[in-house]
């Protein structure tokens, strides 16, 4: 059966996204994106050739719709989807990009028995380095699971965890990009400070985590061999990570990743709780 796609959001993950997609083959008459902007949509349709068109227009037909929104515009485009009348005729997968909300909370504003796909992806998925966290609503199947994760795989690396798992994915991959970002910062500004122009400590610290995570990635080494294995006894290297020990830098992203993960439940009990009211 021919999968027809529609996007709800053509920010920046939506975009990114629509661009694995149609960089994998997927034609752009079986995509659609809904974007309230004109001057937005307008680009989409020149740069990819997809048709632009509005929430209720895009959902109609579509057998795969797409959450790619801020947290503020799920109950108003959730609204708009269970309002469409053609599920007799498709069976609709709803797949969200949203973070902190449950998929109890779309189950309870769809159709009964609708099937949810909930998923945490990061920023790199902008440049198709995506991590994505893939979770099964309670009426999604196995067959659901599999269809988004080959979405995704367009954009990246898929992992497939119980909604349990959720907030520490959220936590780690979800929120990671900017423990890392803040840490090329530091290295930036301290190369600065030895001398070093601003431009060339930002090549040089980019590339460094850039190269540093393909290590890990492919070297098959733990972070702790490789760590090693750049450490020489009483070495520059040595010096360093002494003093960021020193400095409490290993107990602060602990407890900076914890902090992400509690406040991502935090969100998800704060919803929750309001559908058991409701």
């Amino acid at each position: 059966m021919t999968q027809r796609i529609a996007i709800i959001g053509g920010g920046n993950i939506g975009e990114a996204l629509l661009a694995g997609l149609i960089g994998s083959g997927k034609p752009t008459k079986d995509l659609v994106i809904a974007e309230k902007s004109p001057s937005r949509g307008k680009e989409l349709t020149e740069e990819y050739g997809v048709r632009v068109t509005d929430i209720a227009d895009a959902v109609e037909g579509a057998n795969i719709v797409v959450l790619a929104i801020k947290p503020g515009d799920v109950d108003a485009v959730l609204a708009v989807i269970a309002d469409v009348e053609d599920v007799g005729e498709v069976e609709r997968l709803t797949v969200t990009l949203v973070s902190g909300l449950p998929t109890a909370k779309y189950e309870n504003a769809l159709p009964a028995g609708a099937p949810v796909v909930r998923v945490m992806p990061n920023t790199p998925m902008l440049v198709g380095e995506a991590m994505s966290g893939v979770t099964a609503g309670r009426y999604a199947t196995e067959e659901h699971v599999a269809t988004v994760v080959t979405l995704l795989e367009t954009v990246g690396k898929v992992v497939v965890v119980p909604e349990k798992q959720i907030d520490a994915i959220t936590a780690l991959s979800g929120s990671g990009p900017a423990y890392l970002f803040l840490m090329a910062e530091a290295m930036i500004d301290a190369g600065v400070s030895l001398g070093l122009t601003r431009a060339l400590a930002t090549e040089l610290a980019a590339q460094t985590v850039r190269g540093a995570g393909v290590l890990l990635t492919d070297s098959g080494m733990s972070p702790v061999d490789l760590r090693a294995a750049v450490t020489s006894p009483a070495g520059t290297t040595a010096a360093a990570l002494l003093e960021m020990e020193k400095h409490g830098l290993r107990h602060a992203v602990a407890e900076g990743v914890r902090a992400s993960a509690a406040k991502s439940e935090a969100i998800g009990r704060v919803v929750l709780s309001g559908l058991e009211t409701s």
